[in-house]
């Protein structure tokens, strides 16, 4: 029985600067950094946006619910993990979205081809905590594919930054719903 804290997207372009900056983005990254200096987490991975061709997921002109603007191309800066992020614990990044779009950790792979779900459980993980950007896309859909896979699933969402406060207020009670566990208050621009 282990726990383990899964960092969602802390990468360039959802940071402020980025092509599909989140506000609160820098904070989030430099937030994760102290928890993690300080938390006891037995084992700490991270997801990253590693789009190759997504298709329709990219547009020139975006509806930001299905569309958005081209973000964490692969060989980019913008999909590099925030400056702010400290990654010495990071055991293992899953990328995600390289021909489509992939808004769960849960979608990705390491390198070497292996899921999230069968790393954490090759480790005797039960409980996760997820952080990072967005709190209404990625957080969310990571937090509901690892509620649905078994694991006992908690949102930091003083470690997390939405997009819009509509989508995520529906974030929260789809959490609620689903009982995933939250603790604090997400930034919300």
């Amino acid at each position: 029985m282990s726990r383990a804290l899964i960092i969602v997207d802390v990468q360039n372009d959802f940071c402020e600067g980025g092509s599909l900056a989140v506000a609160g983005g820098a904070g989030v990254a430099a937030g994760i950094s102290a928890a993690l200096r300080s938390g006891s987490w037995d084992h700490v991975v991270a997801t990253k946006d590693y789009h190759i061709d997504p298709g329709a997921h990219f547009s020139e002109h975006p509806d930001f619910v299905d569309s958005w603007p081209a973000h964490c191309v692969v060989g980019t800066e913008g999909a590099s993990f925030h400056p702010a992020l400290e990654t010495e614990r990071v055991e293992a990044v899953f990328h995600k979205g390289e021909h489509k779009a992939a808004y769960s950790g849960f979608e990705g792979h390491t390198r070497e081809g292996e899921g999230l779900a069968d790393w954490l459980r090759a480790r005797s993980v039960t409980e996760v905590e997820v952080v990072g950007i967005a709190t209404d896309h990625c957080v969310r859909a990571t937090a509901l594919d690892a509620k649905q896979a078994g694991f006992a699933t908690t949102v930091l969402l003083d470690l997390t930054a939405g997009v819009a406060a509509a989508t995520t207020t529906a974030a929260l009670a789809q959490f609620e719903e689903a009982a995933v566990e939250t603790t604090g208050a997400p930034v919300v621009a």
